[in-house]
């Protein structure tokens, strides 16, 4: 996962797992879907899709050009709708808990909109302000100084962490505190991604002999990180936007004694050439991206056929 993919159906009325209320603490910033789950068996495990809302001129700023911003919002508009429908069909299969990792804060009501039958995080963690310390006992009270002139007042100090790694450790430590004993995060970015590679991961977790899971990308990031305990140095130490984002990511897990596996490579679509494998793809299998199909057999090839 770098920082070019954490980029990133039809709404389903519900029936996915959801934890113990009961069990969870009550500060947590997890935020319940607004459709009920159906389910009654509670799912300790979590997945969580690392999404943003897409706005043109911040999504998938790297296919403009070929595409128009506005072009390259729209497409991405169209993965997330791709990508939750491979949730709520990989979580139909193994029970999880689906999540939106989302970006910017003021992004809940959009994603509340897109999918309300997931659960929401903001990758942004608040920071708690800090009250003053009490006077100690028996202190004389403090003198009443001639009034200052009044001063803009900052706004509450709020923790953004602008690296992908600090975010992915937010999130995935917030979701571990939430109750769950698994929790994995995907990319946006991956349309066609197989449910079958996120059933993968969750039994990969099963294992005791394994720590830790990633599903590995043709660009050699990682699509999928899948953790039992807040990954720290694993995400929080690695520098993203390279090439070498898996591979530094395992020298440290052997440096930890961490126990890794990997899922099958996948690909994620950042680049124009990644987009022409994409179209390639679902020229052969639309149903596993109907929504980037849609966007594919218009604006795209609209795009395409115009350029000189």
């Amino acid at each position: 996962m770098t920082a070019q993919n954490e980029e990133s159906a039809q709404i389903s009325s519900g029936g996915l797992p959801s934890p113990h209320a009961t069990s969870l603490p009550g500060n947590s910033p997890l935020l319940r879907p607004s459709i009920p789950p159906q389910e009654e068996q509670p799912s300790r495990r979590a997945l969580l899709v690392m999404a943003k809302q897409p706005i043109a001129g911040n999504a998938k700023t790297r296919l403009v050009p070929p595409l128009t911003s506005a072009a390259a919002a729209t497409l991405y508009h169209c993965f997330l709708q791709d990508i939750l429908a491979t949730v709520r069909a990989a979580a139909r299969d193994v029970p999880f808990t689906p999540v939106i990792a989302y970006t910017p804060a003021a992004a809940q009501d959009f994603f509340r909109r897109l999918a309300p039958d997931f659960w929401l995080i903001s990758q942004q963690s608040p920071a708690r302000a800090t009250a003053p310390d009490p006077p100690a006992a028996g202190a004389p009270p403090a003198p009443n100084p001639r009034p200052a002139p009044a001063a803009p007042q900052p706004e509450p100090p709020v923790q953004q962490p602008e690296r992908l790694g600090d975010r992915l450790q937010f999130v995935l430590s917030a979701a571990l505190d939430h109750g769950f004993r698994q929790v994995a995060a995907i990319n946006s970015d991956s349309p066609t991604l197989p449910p079958r590679l996120l059933r993968s991961a969750f039994q990969s977790l099963d294992d005791p002999r394994i720590d830790a899971v990633f599903g590995p990308c043709a660009d050699g990031g990682y699509y999928l990180i899948g953790v039992e305990n807040p990954p720290g140095r694993l995400v929080t130490d690695v520098q993203m936007s390279t090439s070498t984002v898996l591979r530094d990511t395992l020298a440290i897990a052997d440096e930890e004694g961490t126990r890794i596996d990997l899922l099958p490579e996948w690909y994620d679509v950042d680049s124009a050439r990644d987009l022409d494998r994409l179209t390639a793809e679902l020229a052969s299998h639309p149903e596993r991206a109907p929504a980037t199909v849609r966007f594919l057999a218009t604006a795209w090839t609209s795009m395409s056929s115009s350029q000189p």
